[in-house]
């Protein structure tokens, strides 16, 4: 891998028990999300998308595995690329798919689009786009849950390029300070945008920035959805439990460039298919083979059931109406 010596992953630690209808879920949201992903990309390059489209293929066991380690009345709050955490929070993949293409049946009419999505009804408080920005937001929630007493947990997304901005070190501050309910996450997929991890980070263990705070931290590869569940899990015990923070860092990769319109030129051959090695709906499928009485059968069944789920998604998206063209710009009369 063209990475710097600093900056190699932990060594793997052994996988977490799991049983069968476990294992089975998560395997089917990651895979539902990589299908969904896939579909964006293609209704992308086919001009049925605009705008930016930010894709996480790749790091599909860190949003299902710590959004399985939650209640439905739990709070996530995510980045623009938050299809997955979206879905893996419950929002259906047709509205997810129709908001990306800009329709009125998409889960905010169309008009918030791959960056925006937002869904009350399943507590899932967000995309935003502006990097960093969203983790104070995240403390908010949090806070808000803290001063309801209401037993809410939210877990709050961000990139390890995040870490260098302003609004990252204020919700970090606050979240320790104030002994918010919230697990701040980390999802380190080794490039801000382009630039590789040691030419953006003196100390590339984003989890040490824990230890000014007096909080709890961690650190560990997210290509095992049932480890993600497990450790997440913790946090979030602790969270709700104690009402304390932990900041979590969770070293995955991106198998396409930072968006659409990113070529990822700047990454070696060699080094994608290094870590395509360890994709992890590829390791989430052969631990259902190995690990159960799953059938290759059975499993290619599942698959079939997921590919029309999209597809459905797909053709809902293309036939429905698109978004209503003055609703951004509604406004009172005088």
């Amino acid at each position: 891998m063209n990475l710097s010596p600093q900056s190699r992953i932990e060594p793997r630690e052994g996988e977490v028990a799991a049983d069968k209808p476990l294992l089975l879920d998560l395997y089917r949201q990651m895979l539902a999300i990589r299908r969904m992903e896939e579909a964006s990309a293609k209704a992308y390059a086919q001009g049925k998308i605009g705008g930016f489209l930010h894709l996480g293929i790749g790091q599909e066991a860190v949003c299902v595995g710590a959004v399985a380690a939650l209640t439905p009345e739990d709070y996530v709050v995510a980045t623009y690329r938050e299809h997955g955490h979206a879905y893996a929070k419950g929002v259906a993949a047709r509205a997810i798919l129709a908001e990306l293409y800009g329709k009125k049946t998409g889960v905010v009419k169309g008009l918030g689009g791959s960056m925006h999505i937002f869904d009350k009804k399943t507590n899932f408080l967000g995309g935003y786009g502006i990097v960093g920005g969203h983790v104070p937001i995240g403390a908010g929630a949090a806070f808000a849950s803290k001063y309801r007493g209401d037993g809410r947990v939210t877990l709050c997304f961000f990139g390890e390029g995040a870490s260098t901005i302003g609004g990252f070190a204020e919700g970090v501050a606050l979240a320790a300070l104030w002994k918010l309910p919230v697990v701040l996450i980390c999802e380190n997929n080794q490039y801000s945008m382009g630039t590789p991890l040691y030419r953006s980070l003196a100390v590339e263990d984003v989890s040490l920035r824990a230890l000014a705070h007096g909080m709890a931290r961690d650190r560990f590869d997210g290509d095992d959805v049932v480890r993600v569940r497990e450790r997440i899990g913790e946090a979030v015990r602790r969270a709700r439990n104690e009402s304390m923070p932990t900041l979590v860092e969770i070293v995955t990769y991106r198998f396409r460039g930072h968006s659409m319109s990113d070529p990822g030129q700047y990454r070696t051959k060699e080094e994608v298919e290094e870590w395509r090695k360890r994709d992890p709906v590829s390791i989430g499928r052969r631990r259902l083979v190995e690990e159960t009485d799953m059938d290759e059968t059975s499993l290619k069944a599942l698959e079939a059931k997921v590919k029309a789920e999209i597809d459905e998604a797909v053709r809902f998206a293309e036939d429905s109406p698109a978004a209503d063209e003055h609703a951004g710009f509604t406004y009172k009369d005088a």
